[in-house]
């Protein structure tokens, strides 16, 4: 692919707030993975909560889209300066040359949940302040982005489980190539409800500590919340040094299973290959990888093989859930943050609470934080029903 230059980037987790809050843990190697006090939810479980998302207030022309995920989201478009970026953007580009791409999955299936509270306990209707179009509805969240910009690009939300926000570079490269549009916001934005936090605790899937991603000892997930979101353009044809680009892409779908991976890795290595083929590198020429690591027994180990697999154990890998939690649509999205702060600070990312790693796993797995000039990263997103999608980062000169 042609590379595109990212030129701004913002994330918004249980961190913290921005790039500064991002930084700084993956510099320590922190985690903000707390016990879960959610709403009424009283799981033994950790969770990565967003602070102050109940307090945000939209503009009340957008007042229609008020919920949970669309607070989250505007939280996350205003850190760090990003809204005046994508501001600065549309005057150079024109709103209707900037398209909208955003990954969710679960969008805001906690103002249903809510709003089913409410039911008319004669007839079960639902309340009549509930909208579902401009709330639940995963395009929700990219209709109020777009129209909180002002944009008149086109926009869309792709929803495949985790590999969501990943699948919207993907996306918005193929529509820059196509001429259709001149620059994107990408980004995904997905906030905690009681239906994946039930819903992953039935599957046993969670785990009663912070995760532990490729831990001989991992036994499940930690559900969280996040907001990222960049702005992609095509690059000049002789980018400023050091400039932060989107080198490749790759995506792939075994469909082995409602919810578990191909035991092989077969879709995680078929996407990786893409990547790399996308972006003209061989698995040398990557220096760091951020992986999928959910903290899971199957889909740590499935990855891993096909990580060894490509890699071997000449490449130095993490999984930085253990820090942020699983952010589940937005993962691919804040991962894509993880890797960009990796390359624009000089930085390989550990693995908070993950002490043994996994033996049968044969990969270089980072535990601390390691100095280092990474040059090209690849970042893994996967998600349930075998969609998996890779990208390529890297910087220029």
């Amino acid at each position: 692919m042609i590379p595109l230059l990212i030129s701004a980037y913002s994330a918004t987790t249980c961190l913290g707030r921005g790039l500064d809050a991002t930084l700084a843990a993956l510099r320590t190697g922190s985690s903000g993975l707390v016990p879960c006090d959610f709403e009424t939810v009283r799981l033994d479980t950790c969770i990565g909560e967003v602070a102050g998302v109940d307090a945000v207030a939209l503009p009340r022309p957008l007042a229609e889209y008020d919920c949970r995920n669309n607070r989250l989201a505007l939280l996350g478009v205003e850190a760090d300066g990003f809204g005046e970026r994508v501001r600065g953007l549309v005057e150079r580009r024109g709103r209707e040359r900037v398209g909208v791409f955003l990954g969710t999955s679960t969008s805001v299936i906690l103002q249903t949940e809510l709003a089913y509270r409410r039911r008319d306990p004669v007839t079960g209707a639902l309340p009549a302040d509930f909208v579902y179009r401009a709330t639940h509805n995963s395009f929700s969240v990219s209709e109020f982005v777009r129209a909180y910009f002002g944009l008149e690009g086109p926009a869309m939300t792709i929803s495949t489980a985790c590999s969501s926000s990943a699948k919207v570079f993907a996306a918005a490269a193929r529509q820059i190539a196509c001429g259709t549009i001149d620059a994107a916001l990408v980004g995904g934005v997905d906030s905690l409800c009681l239906t994946t936090l039930y819903g992953f605790s039935s599957l046993e899937l969670t785990s009663t500590r912070p995760c532990r991603p490729y831990d001989a000892d991992r036994d499940g997930i930690s559900v969280a919340e996040g907001a990222a979101f960049a702005l992609l353009e095509p690059a000049p044809p002789n980018p400023a040094e050091r400039s932060l680009l989107l080198l490749g892409y790759g995506e792939s779908s075994d469909a082995y299973h409602m919810s578990s991976p191909h035991p092989e890795g077969l879709g995680a290595r078929l996407a990786m290959e893409a990547a790399l083929s996308s972006a003209g590198f061989e698995p040398t020429q990557i220096d760091y990888l951020n992986l999928h690591g959910t903290g899971t027994r199957s889909n740590d180990a499935a990855e891993g093989k096909a990580v060894a697999g490509l890699f071997g154990r000449g490449v130095p890998c993490s999984s930085t859930k253990g820090a942020t939690g699983h952010t589940l649509g937005a993962a691919g999205a804040v991962e894509a943050v993880v890797c960009a702060l990796a390359l624009e600070h000089g930085l390989l990312p550990g693995s908070p609470n993950t002490e043994t790693p996994d033996p049968a796993i044969a990969i270089d797995y980072l535990l601390a934080p390691r100095p280092g000039q990474p040059r090209r990263v690849l970042n893994n997103s996967f998600g349930f029903g075998g969609s998996n999608c890779s990208l390529v980062f890297g910087v220029a000169g």
